[in-house]
């Protein structure tokens, strides 16, 4: 049997999710929609200790806040090593952007990278007006 059967390798709590880093940016320009694309999202399997990766998509219509890129990066990454569900890092996600922006509109959507034969993809929101 592999040595590796069964192991659970250590992670943090939610509680490291660094949501202080998020900074915004005033914005008073006209309505639009302003889309985001992260594709090094990384966080752990709280079953498994195993990295879970994923593409991270934003899209947002700002009120009068935009958010600022670098602290955003941060963010992301502070997700690295908590152990958290994929379900639950969209909530989080969706929530905190939320809350430091107060948007006019809000979607986020990870697309997370096969495990097991299976993918997953999560969605909170609703879509930011569509490009036609």
């Amino acid at each position: 049997m592999p040595k590796a059967e069964g192991l659970s390798l250590p992670f943090e709590d939610a509680g490291h999710i660094r949501s202080d880093l998020l900074e915004t940016i005033p914005y008073e320009g006209n309505e639009q929609t302003i889309r985001l694309h992260y594709p090094e999202f990384s966080a752990v399997c709280p079953f498994s200790g195993l990295p879970d990766i994923a593409v991270v998509d934003v899209s947002y219509i700002p009120s009068d806040r935009i958010i600022e890129l670098k602290s955003l990066k941060y963010y992301y990454v502070s997700f690295r090593n908590v152990g958290i569900y994929q379900e639950d890092a969209t909530d989080r996600i969706y929530k905190d952007l939320k809350s430091v922006l107060d948007p006019r509109a809000l979607y986020v959507r990870t697309e997370y990278n096969v495990r097991g034969g299976i993918g997953a993809v999560c969605e909170m929101g609703n879509k930011a007006k569509e490009e036609k």
